[in-house]
């Protein structure tokens, strides 16, 4: 094992973090950064670059589109950083971002991400019409109590926790009418706070079946290496090693929970101490905040966030 001190992993954010201008001026300086949008174009046989760099925003919401986005960011700031810090020890990416995880791992090859993903934000959107299903975001309860929330809201409808994100935050996922009876009983039980979320349809629960059994042929197309990097994957909060399991827990992460507080104290407890969020926002540097303050992490999403945490990683070493 490396030393605990100087253990780094790399993180990858999710859908939620993009936003217009994301990756451009990665683009401008660093030639590694714009051959990825360049590769991400020709992979996708339109302009994803100029989506990222100049919008419009409602077309940079749209799933099938957010997904390469963010992982194309992610991949750009990944490979504009790696050869100025040392390797890290592992990697993991919340929902989404496990995908550019195992890029990063060289588990899949980034082009062949970049239409997987694509299609499943397409096969997520279409899994389900529109207004049938929802999720919300439970504050300050604890995950057993979530689960009994969801489990009474639910009365023969769908309604789970989808991202147990932090000991601050859990996401539900489900039928619409089961999320908000469910936002209703965390009131009422004690939650911090309980609200709807403005999402296009309900990831991570079993009405995104349809989803999951869309993406399989296309994740059984995928000629997958194994990882270079051990990847604490999403849906078990464990450590993947081999291809094969890679392509299962990828599959089963469609309608399973995302378990990022438990991957997160996984790899605490190997002994990462460093933690860098590569790509756009600061989502998950901020879920680390709430879950072990005595860690430290950097995110690296633009040129100005990667010059600053480069100059912390000097001082450090």
């Amino acid at each position: 094992m490396t030393d605990t001190n100087h253990s780094i992993a790399f993180l990858f954010p999710g859908q939620g973090s993009q936003s217009v201008g994301m990756g451009k001026d990665l683009a401008a300086k660093y030639p590694v950064a714009r051959q990825t949008f360049e590769e991400a174009d020709e992979a996708l046989g339109y302009k994803l670059s100029h989506v990222c760099f100049e919008g419009p925003e409602e077309q940079l919401r749209l799933t099938e589109i957010t997904q390469p986005a963010i992982l194309t960011v992610s991949i750009a700031a990944l490979r504009a950083l790696e050869t100025r810090i040392p390797k890290p020890s592992y990697v993991a990416g919340h929902s989404l971002g496990e995908y550019s995880a195992h890029v990063a791992s060289g588990t899949i090859s980034f082009a062949e991400a970049v239409r997987t993903v694509r299609n499943r934000g397409k096969y997520m959107q279409e899994a389900v019409p529109v207004g049938v299903g929802g999720m919300a975001a439970i504050l300050g309860m604890p995950p057993d109590k979530v689960a009994a929330v969801c489990h009474d809201a639910a009365q023969s409808e769908v309604c789970a926790p989808a991202n147990i994100n932090s000991p601050e935050q859990i996401v539900i996922s489900g039928h619409t009418a089961a999320v908000e009876r469910a936002t209703q009983l965390a009131d009422q039980r004690g939650a911090k706070r309980a609200k709807v979320l403005p999402v296009s349809a309900p990831f991570h629960c079993a009405l995104m079946k349809p989803a999951q059994d869309r993406l399989e042929a296309d994740l059984n197309a995928l000629k997958l290496q194994k990882p270079v990097y051990p990847v604490a994957c999403n849906v078990d909060a464990e450590l993947v090693t081999d291809d094969l399991r890679a392509r299962d827990t990828l599959l089963r992460q469609v309608t399973g929970t995302v378990k990022w507080e438990p991957c997160m104290r996984l790899l605490i407890a190997t002994g990462v101490h460093t933690f860098i969020e590569v790509g756009p926002g600061k989502v998950l540097c901020g879920l680390m905040r709430q879950i072990d303050r005595s860690k430290t992490c950097f995110n690296v999403g633009n040129e100005e966030s990667m010059d600053k945490t480069l100059r912390h990683l000097a001082a450090v070493a």
